[in-house]
C-alpha cells in the first residue's frame, strides 16, 4: 500500500510532503518549483527559508509629525480675522480720560464726553496681508446700552445710531473712513454698578455674506453736570425712644455736589441710657429690576466716627465729612425703567450692650457744572 499523504489545513507549500515551509514565506522562484517537484530550497535546512528570530523585536514608534504645530496654526489661523479695525476720536487726545474695565477683566483709558457733544473720529480697516474681503457693506454705530446682571447677555439699547462708510465691494489694502455723529443726546451717565452697566460704545460692522461679520467695539464715557439746585433746604433728623433717649441730627442741606462738604450738628435733647459710641455712614442703595425681578443691593462706602464715649444732656457735637474720598455717583433715579441709585446718610448709636439704633436720611448727590474737571 502506497503511504497517503494527508495535505494540511494551512496554506504550505505543494513541492512535497515533507516541506513544511509556507507558501506565503517562499519567493516567487519558489513558488515556481510547485510543478517541477520538490526543490532544494524547501528543505527545512535550506538558507532560502527566512529565519525567524527566537524573540521578535517590536520596531519603535513613529516619531510625532513636524508638521503637528503646523497643523495646529493653521486651525488657529482659520478662526483669525481675516483684517484689523481701529477707532480713533477726533479730538481723544484733549479729552479726560478715565479707566474702564472690559468685559476680559481688563482696564483701559476711554475719552470722557457729555450730552449734546458731537463724537468724531476715523475707522481704519487693514486687511491681512494677501487677502482680501468681501464684504455688503461697512458701517459704524453709536449705542447706549444698559445691561442687568441678572439677565446678563442681554443690552437693552436706548441710544441707536448709525453711519454707513462703504457700499458693498472689496478690500484689499487699508482703507481709513471718517465719521460724525453731531450733537449726540446722551441723556444718562456710564455706571459700573453691583448689578448693572450703562455704557456707550462705537460699533463697527463688515457685513458678510456666507461667515459671519466681523464686529470690532470701542467703549467712551459720558458724564453729565447739573448747575447748583435753586432750592436746597436743611435737613433735621431726630432719633428717639421714649422717655430714654432725644436726639437731633440737623445738616445744612439735602442736596450735595461730588466734592461737597456736609457740615451740621448733632444735639442731644434727652439721655438715660448709656451711649458708647456714635457714628456717621454713608450708604449706597442700587436698585434693578422691576417687580418680582427687583434686586436691592446696599453698600455702606463711609464711616464716619462721631462720639467714642458717653454723651450728657444738652451737650451738641459738629459734623464735617467731606465727600471727595469717596468713589461716589450722581443720583440715578429710574434710569430707562432699569435701574435706581440713592445715597443716604445713616446715623448709627450703639449703647453698652451694643444695642443698635439708627436713622436714615435721603440725600441727593449731583455732578456740578462749575466745576467739571475737578469731579
Amino acid at each position: 500500500m502506497t503511504d497517503q499523504h494527508q495535505l494540511p489545513s494551512w496554506p504550505y507549500c505543494f513541492c512535497g510532503p515533507t516541506c513544511q515551509a509556507p507558501i506565503d514565506s517562499h519567493t516567487e522562484k519558489h513558488r515556481g518549483h510547485t510543478e517541477r517537484g520538490r526543490s532544494a530550497a524547501c528543505d527545512p535546512s535550506a538558507t532560502s527559508h527566512l529565519d525567524l528570530p527566537d524573540v521578535l523585536e517590536l520596531a519603535p514608534p513613529p516619531s510625532p509629525s513636524p508638521s503637528g504645530e503646523s497643523a495646529m496654526n493653521y486651525i488657529i489661523g482659520a478662526f483669525k480675522l481675516p483684517c484689523d479695525i481701529s477707532i480713533t476720536f477726533a479730538d481723544a487726545r484733549g479729552r479726560k480720560q478715565v479707566s474702564v474695565k472690559k468685559d476680559n477683566g481688563k482696564t483701559t483709558m476711554v475719552p470722557v464726553f457729555q450730552s449734546m457733544e458731537t463724537i468724531s473720529g476715523e475707522v481704519s480697516i487693514a486687511p491681512v496681508p494677501g487677502k482680501r474681503i468681501e464684504h455688503m457693506g461697512v458701517k459704524v454705530g453709536l449705542l447706549g446700552q444698559i445691561e442687568l446682571y441678572f439677565d446678563r447677555g442681554n443690552f437693552y439699547d436706548f441710544t441707536s445710531l448709525v453711519r454707513e462708510l462703504e457700499i458693498p465691494g472689496e478690500i484689499y489694502e487699508r482703507k481709513t473712513y471718517p465719521f460724525e455723529f453731531s450733537s449726540v443726546e446722551m441723556p444718562y451717565e456710564s455706571h459700573n454698578g453691583t448689578n448693572v452697566r450703562l455704557r456707550y460704545i462705537l460699533k463697527v460692522t463688515i457685513g458678510r455674506n456666507y461667515v459671519g461679520n466681523i464686529v470690532e467695539y470701542r467703549d467712551f464715557y459720558v458724564r453729565n453736570y447739573s448747575p447748583a439746585p435753586t432750592i436746597n433746604n436743611s435737613i433735621k433728623m431726630e432719633v428717639g425712644i421714649e422717655d430714654c433717649l432725644h436726639i437731633e441730627f440737623e445738616h445744612n442741606k439735602s442736596k450735595y455736589h461730588l466734592n461737597d462738604v456736609i457740615i451740621g450738628k448733632i444735639y442731644f435733647l434727652l439721655v438715660r441710657i448709656k451711649i458708647k459710641n456714635m457714628e456717621l455712614e454713608i450708604r449706597r442703595r442700587e436698585s434693578t429690576g422691576s417687580g418680582s425681578n427687583t434686586f436691592v443691593e446696599t453698600e455702606t462706602l463711609a464711616k464716619f466716627e462721631l462720639m467714642d464715649g458717653a454723651p450728657v444732656r444738652g451737650e451738641s457735637i459738629p459734623v464735617r465729612l467731606f465727600l471727595t474720598p469717596y468713589e461716589l455717583t450722581p443720583t440715578y433715579r429710574n434710569i430707562n425703567n432699569k435701574f435706581s441709585v440713592k445715597y443716604y446718610l445713616n446715623l448709627v448709636l450703639v449703647d453698652e450692650e451694643d444695642r443698635r439704633y439708627f436713622k436714615q436720611q435721603e440725600i441727593a448727590i449731583y455732578r456740578l457744572l462749575d466745576t467739571p474737571q475737578t469731579s
